[in-house]
């Protein structure tokens, strides 16, 4: 939705009643806007949204008039309203509160899980059954044809946050029902992400905010460069990946490192460039939302890919899911059990592999209902897990050759090795099956030579000369933005030159965007990649 006419007409919309209405109702301003946007997709989907902000909503407050009951049984004890109690009878009333705050999470945190799982993934449980049916004879159960909310995991997600952030007191309870819908529907990250929290978001979401022009104008150039991202390279660039994946008898051997090559900057592309979009809305509206991409193809290591790509996601299971699991009374005693019948060495890894394989299994599942995102969240948490420990052998390489391993040439190849791994990965994403992945996989190195990739091939894939001058200097265009931008934000460095080269600067990606992207050649803009989650 991003990258449509009536979208553009709606922002501009949104950015002048914004600041046209009195400062005090700019939220309420925005809570309708965020509605009109998502009603706008599908008259339906406010209704789940609603009911996942109530349930929560109403959780919370109970939670809250629970935790009230044990700080009043505090004070009248203090205060001598009642008999003084026993130790036990202290311990057994604050269990009994602690109990009841537990299962009403739990009740919420089911339901609103249940409700992504039933609408995101009742076919593939399905399709997974009549597979062992049809193996038995059986006759297959039907297909279900179910509404799948746009933006669905993002904002069941966010709101599950603030619910566990509430259970462990980590963040205040909002009280308004209209601020609290505010803070789960906010429009620009309904598309896809990034995954915020309450505590962050909620500093800049509900403050009255004056039209700041440095503010507005970084938010619109963060904007264009997003829309650059999307519409120049990763549109572009899909052209190719599409007519890979479609021939996949012809194009293996070399092609596949060629469609890995292409799949990682449509995908880059892609998805920084609608969180660009997503931030520089909510900059332009004076609200700070958290930065999802730090530089990952900087990366020297899978682990420090994983914490510079998707970051509020990736944060999000680590601190909802691989915590709570890593301390869970299960994987306690699963603990203990290897302690004792398997020594030390193998307790202190049980809970970190556990609860590693969790994550990632969910990751995948997040990722889509399909065994390919599963098994491609799997290998992801296999090599953390391995890198983990191979660590040590590291540790070693790096103190016996101290000036081998800080050059820049060891830096560069940790870069490419990372880079090229997680390509690897990448292509669960476009062959569409397990099996066509390793098929395809194994080929590129045993079929390598077999089938050259010339230059007429490559103007095969559907991409002119000029388009791949296009993708050409695009990418080395993003390689100097984030280099530039590793110390100072590239905007800033902009802000302190003279305005005739900032507006040069700005001028000339504006009718890039104009007449290099889809409007320039005619192609389809394509959704964004992430919208499917």
């Amino acid at each position: 939705m991003f990258i449509t006419y009536e979208f553009i007409a709606f922002l501009i919309l949104v950015f002048v009643l914004y600041y046209s209405l009195p400062k005090k109702v700019q939220w309420i301003f925005l809570l309708i806007a965020n509605f009109a946007f998502y009603a706008y997709a599908d008259v339906r989907y406010p209704v789940f949204l609603v009911i996942t902000a109530s349930s929560v909503y109403v959780t919370a407050l109970v939670m809250e008039r629970y935790q009230g009951r044990l700080e009043e049984y505090k004070t009248q004890i203090r205060s001598g309203q009642i008999p003084k109690p026993t130790r036990e009878e202290k311990k057994a009333f604050k269990k009994k509160i602690s109990d009841k705050k537990k299962r009403t999470m739990l009740f919420c945190l089911l339901f609103n899980l249940g409700i992504l799982a039933v609408v995101k993934y009742t076919n593939f449980a399905i399709s997974n059954i009549n597979f062992f049916v049809e193996k038995s004879g059986g006759s297959p159960f039907s297909f279900q044809n179910m509404i799948v909310p746009m933006g669905i995991s993002f904002y069941t997600f966010q709101a599950v946050g603030y619910l566990l952030d509430v259970y462990w007191e980590k963040c205040g309870i909002q009280k308004n029902y209209f601020r609290f819908l505010l803070f789960v529907s906010f429009f620009p990250q309904l598309i896809q992400g990034p995954i915020s929290r309450y505590s962050d978001l909620e500093k800049t979401l509900y403050t009255p905010h004056r039209a700041d022009w440095k503010q507005i104008s970084f938010g619109l150039q963060r904007m264009l460069w997003g829309y650059f991202k999307k519409l120049v390279l990763a549109d572009r660039v899909s052209v190719a990946v599409i007519a890979l994946a479609e021939d996949q008898k012809y194009y293996t051997g070399a092609f596949v490192f060629v469609m890995m090559m292409f799949y990682s900057l449509q995908l880059y592309a892609d998805f920084t460039g609608g969180i660009d979009i997503t931030i520089g809305i909510a900059q332009v509206l004076g609200i700070r939302v958290e930065e999802n991409f730090i530089r990952p193809f900087f990366s020297k290591n899978i682990a420090e890919y994983w914490r510079r790509w998707h970051i509020t996601m990736g944060t999000w299971f680590r601190d909802y899911v691989f915590y709570p699991c890593s301390i869970s009374r299960p994987v306690k005693n699963m603990t203990t059990f290897c302690k004792k019948h398997f020594g030390m060495i193998v307790a202190r890894r049980v809970a970190v592999y556990f609860s590693s394989i969790v994550v990632w299994f969910a990751t995948g599942v997040w990722h889509g209902a399909e065994w390919r995102f599963i098994i491609w969240g799997l290998l992801n948490g296999l090599i953390l897990l391995a890198s983990g420990e191979l660590e040590p052998l590291y540790e070693r390489f790096h103190k016996r050759l101290p000036k081998f391993t800080e050059t820049t040439v060891y830096r560069g190849f940790q870069v490419i090795r990372t880079f090229l791994l997680m390509s690897c990965l990448r292509l669960f994403d476009v062959y569409g099956s397990v099996r066509r992945t390793f098929r395809q996989f194994i080929r590129m190195f045993t079929r390598f030579w077999k089938h050259p990739v010339t230059g007429q091939e490559l103007l095969d894939l559907g991409l002119t000369k000029p388009d791949y001058v296009i993708l050409l200097v695009g990418v080395l265009l993003l390689f100097f933005v984030s280099l530039l931008g590793r110390r100072e934000d590239i905007r800033e460095r902009l802000w302190k030159r003279p305005y005739v080269i900032r507006f040069t600067a700005f001028t000339l990606l504006f009718l890039a965007v104009i007449l290099l992207g889809q409007y320039g050649h005619g192609f389809d803009a394509q959704q964004f990649i992430y919208n499917r989650y």
